[in-house]
């Protein structure tokens, strides 16, 4: 864990945007390898950049603090005194290493007080407040960083002999060895038979992979619609807390004759147009009144026994003053909505307002996960220790796509979830899938669709007579997506890793299930509300190697001056299902090419909205 400290009064207080700061917590996780930065923006105030300099070496405990400001010649400028009150030991050659790389830059170099040391085992550096100024400086000691922090951590003392060997081996000096990087290279040829081992399957672009998905399940023009079968409101209705009477009686002294409440029946006594009813807002207006005058318009003149008996009505109310007629808001037989489908909190009110009850064809879904080595997480037998049994790990793939179908919408009332695992062989998928094949209407299965021995969802679904749609799409994660169709049952064959199956999630199985739903309920599909909502986003990260692959990256969404910027989760390996936790978005990055290898921070992408709360800052 690491932390970068902005020290800056300007930009604490919102008259300046901090670019310094969000830079060097991109250059930390690009050079050492980390996914966790904690980034703090605090004025230059020396007690509080001491306090917060404690905090992370002494409580966060981090392997090093890098500041960014307040390391000049300006009567604010106290970071160097700040660190110096915290330090245990100074590294006075870390500041020489950065003055002497930014005097070949500029001779305003000399004017940096920065300091570097250490407390404890944390290592804390000083850099300059300017962007330029902080990848340069980065830059110069970024090759020594590793081998300080391994100093620095006692279990860690085996890779800085390794490193003191290498430096006498080579008299005196060693070139850094660059992070390992194992870079998974996916084949994208399709088999032609024979010895061919590729996949016979031709890879699809996700467009039209949703498209064969969409034109292969039932569809309807059809519109249904919802009548109101009562007025609302039902009788006229006070819209305010006040005085009902009669509006030729005008202004003047009015005699109290009656208290009305909301559920209160109907008054249908005549009265005097010097007399009036107290009556509170949504209460029924009495037939013989035709205003009501609001309390703050009115005078108290006398009670009787803690009752209201004379008001002063100040002002001369007009004819239906403050009453909702009849029917005012719905009348009965009148359109109430054209129905969406899942059904929502907004149309279940309105059923509710008008005493229907929701009435919706379930939508029947079945859930697979495929694999030997699948326990069940929640096992109250306790039998299911995926930490004791060799080769065994937690099915989270069920879990998560169960809580994503209710996510969306698809409430219990609305559809009927299976759940299933299956074991690793022919027989015992073929028999699922054929037990559950025309009895539900989508199956969701994730697992057995590459090309290993135990993957056997392609033929299953071959020897079933299913229509294989599409075996393979061009795509990072999830190239080996698998789609079949049959007459009633949808089957998707989702990749087994958590991650790819949590994107083919999104962009396919999420549009079926609402245009499914809408159909078997004889309603026409909205077809630009059956996706995630696209919005457009900045890249913050200083740089994205591109995959051959159109990618759709997690990534969370910062809100600066109203612009949206995106910054990709961490590591994007299909397996690594940490990376969905802060995802607000699935980032669309375009395939690389020779020519265009990577993108960098500033490039505009498309994004697909994951979530409601779909911003996780403000700044």
């Amino acid at each position: 864990m690491y932390s970068v400290i902005t020290i800056s009064d300007s930009c604490a207080d919102g008259k300046a945007t901090d670019t310094s700061g969000p830079h060097l917590v991109n250059l930390i996780k690009g050079s050492l390898k980390t996914d966790t930065v904690n980034y703090l923006l605090i004025p230059d105030e020396e007690e509080l950049i001491k306090q917060s300099l404690i905090y992370a070496c002494d409580v966060l405990k981090v392997r090093a603090v890098f500041t960014t400001g307040g390391t000049g010649f300006a009567p604010r400028d106290v970071t160097p005194e700040a660190t110096r009150a915290v330090i245990t030991k100074e590294a006075p050659q870390l500041t020489l290493a950065m003055t002497l790389c930014s005097l070949e830059k500029t001779k305003f170099a000399v004017l940096s007080r920065a300091v570097c040391g250490v407390r404890n085992r944390t290592l804390i550096v000083n850099f300059p407040g300017s962007k330029k100024a902080v990848g340069e400086c980065f830059q110069s000691i970024v090759d020594v960083l590793p081998h300080v922090l391994n100093l620095l951590n006692e279990g860690e003392i085996e890779r800085v002999r390794e490193t003191h060997r290498k430096v006498q081996a080579e008299g005196g000096t060693v070139e850094p060895s660059p992070p390992e990087l194992f870079v998974h290279v996916c084949p994208h040829a399709t088999g032609k038979g024979g010895v061919d081992r590729n996949s016979p399957f031709p890879m699809v672009g996700v467009d039209e992979a949703l498209k064969q998905v969409l034109t292969s399940i039932p569809t309807t023009d059809a519109t249904r619609k919802q009548l109101s079968r009562v007025n609302i409101p039902p009788f006229r209705a006070s819209i305010k807390d006040g005085y009902a009477l009669k509006s030729i009686g005008g202004a003047g002294m009015k005699k109290v004759i009656g208290y009305i409440s909301a559920g209160d029946a109907v008054v249908q006594t005549n009265f005097t147009i010097d007399e009036c009813f107290k009556i509170n807002t949504g209460a029924p207006v009495p037939v013989h009144a035709d205003a009501v005058v609001q309390i703050e318009d009115t005078k108290l003149v006398s009670r009787e026994n803690d009752y209201e008996k004379i008001v002063q009505i100040l002002t001369e109310p007009p004819a239906s003053l403050d009453i909702r007629p009849v029917g005012s808001d719905l009348r009965m037989s009148e359109e109430v909505f054209q129905y969406r489908f899942p059904i929502d909190a907004c149309q279940r009110s309105l059923l509710a307002a008008i005493g229907e009850p929701a009435s919706v064809l379930k939508l029947k879904v079945a859930i697979l996960s495929t694999g030997d080595e699948l326990l069940h997480p929640y096992d109250t037998k306790g039998t299911a220790d995926a930490g004791t049994q060799e080769g065994k790990i937690y099915d989270s793939n069920t879990t998560m796509l169960v809580a994503l179908v209710r996510q969306f919408g698809f409430t219990e009332d609305q559809c009927e979830i299976q759940q299933r695992v299956v074991k690793d062989d022919f027989e015992s998928l073929k028999h699922e899938i054929e037990s559950l094949t025309g009895t539900v209407h989508i199956i969701i299965c994730t697992g057995g669709v590459s090309m290993g021995d135990k993957d056997f969802v392609k033929p299953v679904l071959t020897a079933l007579n299913y229509e294989l749609v599409f075996g393979r799409v061009n795509m990072k994660p999830g190239k080996p997506c698998t789609y079949g169709s049959s007459k009633v049952t949808k089957f998707f064959g989702l990749p087994g890793n958590p991650v790819s199956a949590f994107v083919t999630f999104h962009l396919f199985v999420l549009p079926a299930l609402r245009h499914y739903l809408a159909t078997i309920n004889e309603t026409a599909p909205h077809p630009d509300k059956l996706s995630l909502p696209k919005i457009t986003v900045e890249l913050m990260d200083a740089k994205y190697v591109l995959d051959p692959r159109p990618e759709y990256a997690r990534a969370s969404i910062t809100s600066r001056n109203g612009k949206l910027l995106a910054s990709i989760t961490g590591g994007q390996i299909s397996s690594r299902l940490k990376s969905t936790i802060d995802a607000d978005v699935l980032l669309a990055l375009p395939a690389g090419t020779e020519n265009k290898p990577y993108i960098t921070a500033g490039t505009e992408l498309k994004a697909l909205i994951l979530r409601s709360d779909f911003i996780s800052r403000y700044e």
